[in-house]
């Protein structure tokens, strides 16, 4: 079900790190979003957040921040926005993890990390200024590997602690100060799940808001060594086919979806791209 859109605004109210809905996902009109405040008494804690943000078919975009402690009125629900991925179409999710991401911008950099005097929006660029000592502080944004490892027909899949119960993905790290994209994904294969690859694809990127990523994929070739989880970042992990697949896949949103079902759908899978 995807989620309705107000009639001129998309109102986002953002409680910490989880947005406010009813129902199958609907968002607050002028006039709901009235009434939550006048219903919950609270006026002078929902305040709009300014962010630079793009329209959604023709529709502005406020974020509305609301700070811890505060109750949503009855018929409301507070969600994460992973809870919400099947609700929502590609391109309003996008719009909302990009709203989420930069209102943890403004939330965490209203100081200077230089000299902690206060910031202030910067008339030209999209950064908060330090008016004492000129340091510019921009959104944070940090690259992340993301790899489909398959070997004939068989895809590496593993499990984060932190997934779902049963739901396995392509292996996932961040790029470290020094390294290239291929560096890192070689070192994180090998740190997480113990075998070595090669012949790496290029194979898309995702901005993702949790909390503030970009994946860059790629598919892998195994090049030896035995599958040995690290325990940590991966508890579990192993080969399958179209034939067995884990309980859960990643959801379809996801570019880990994405590359799972490239090589699934593939007339001829193997070591080729999708």
């Amino acid at each position: 079900m995807s989620a309705r859109l107000p009639d001129s605004v998309l109102h986002l109210v953002w409680v910490e790190d989880r947005l406010l809905v009813r129902g199958e996902a609907s968002l607050p009109d002028v006039g709901e979003l009235r009434r939550i405040l006048r219903g919950a008494g609270a006026a002078d804690h929902l305040t709009p957040a300014e962010l630079e943000l793009p329209e959604m078919d023709g529709r502005r975009v406020r974020v509305y921040d609301v700070p811890e402690g505060w109750d949503p009125p009855d018929g409301w629900t507070a969600r994460t926005l992973r809870s919400l991925h099947a609700d929502f179409s590609a391109e309003l999710f996008q719009l909302i993890g990009l709203a989420r991401q930069k209102l943890d911008w403004l939330r965490t950099h209203r100081f200077c990390s230089r000299c902690g005097h206060p910031t202030e929006a910067h008339a030209r660029h999209q950064a908060m200024a330090c008016p004492d000592c000129g340091q510019l502080h921009f959104p944070r944004i940090a690259p992340a590997v993301i790899v489909l490892v398959t070997r004939g027909d068989e895809m590496l899949l593993g499990r984060s602690p932190h997934f779902p119960e049963g739901m396995f993905s392509t292996l996932a790290g961040f790029v470290e100060p020094g390294e290239s994209l291929e560096e890192t994904l070689r070192r994180e294969i090998r740190e997480e799940v113990g075998v070595e690859v090669d012949d790496l694809r290029y194979q898309g990127s995702q901005p993702w808001p949790f909390p503030h990523s970009l994946m860059v994929g790629f598919r892998a070739r195994w090049a030896g060594g035995e599958v040995r989880v690290d325990g940590e970042e991966v508890v579990e992990a192993g080969w399958f086919t179209r034939d067995r697949l884990p309980p859960r896949l990643p959801f379809p949103l996801s570019i880990a979806r994405r590359m799972i079902d490239g090589f699934l759908e593939a007339d001829a899978p193997g070591d080729g791209p999708s």
